[in-house]
């Protein structure tokens, strides 16, 4: 770049002083100062638009890779699923030909004491929506929330 002082500017002016005089020089800076403008504006729209060209290639090869990724799990999950579809029809033969005096379903069995962690899968919010207890309150405890209250 062209490096410019305050040593060659006051002389480029001093310059154009004598070159243009004094009552056209303050018109000819205006008129140099709108075209450099100007040929900044231009020189930034360049540049946007090589940017935006380049950001748009890029997403274009990444939208490339994530399809081809999408192709790759889907045709993976379709294996699969024939996969999983055929043992399952061969599992489902051979029990139903072996056992076919017993039910295909399993006998039931009391859940116990498995009902706290159904219990402690509900969430507090709606446990506290529907008025579900969630803490035991001892006899001196409920009396005291459920005594009416005197006003003095």
């Amino acid at each position: 770049m062209i490096d410019l002082g305050l040593s060659k500017m006051a002389l480029i002016g001093a310059v154009a002083l004598i070159v243009i005089g004094p009552e056209k020089l303050p018109r000819v800076a205006r008129t140099v100062g709108t075209l450099l403008g100007k040929a900044q504006r231009y020189v930034n729209e360049v540049k946007a638009e090589v940017n935006r060209s380049m950001e748009l290639d890029e997403l274009r090869k990444m939208k490339e890779t994530v399809e081809s990724a999408a192709r790759d799990v889907e045709s993976s999950v379709q294996t699969a699923a024939t996969d999983f579809e055929k043992q399952w029809q061969d599992a489902t033969s051979t029990a139903s030909s072996s056992l076919s005096d017993t039910p295909a379903y399993p006998e039931y069995k009391h859940p116990k004491k498995k009902w706290r962690l159904k219990q402690g899968a509900v969430p507090n919010w709606y446990k506290a929506r529907n008025g579900v207890r969630t803490r035991a309150l001892s006899g001196s405890a409920r009396v005291a929330k459920y005594r009416p209250h005197k006003f003095n």
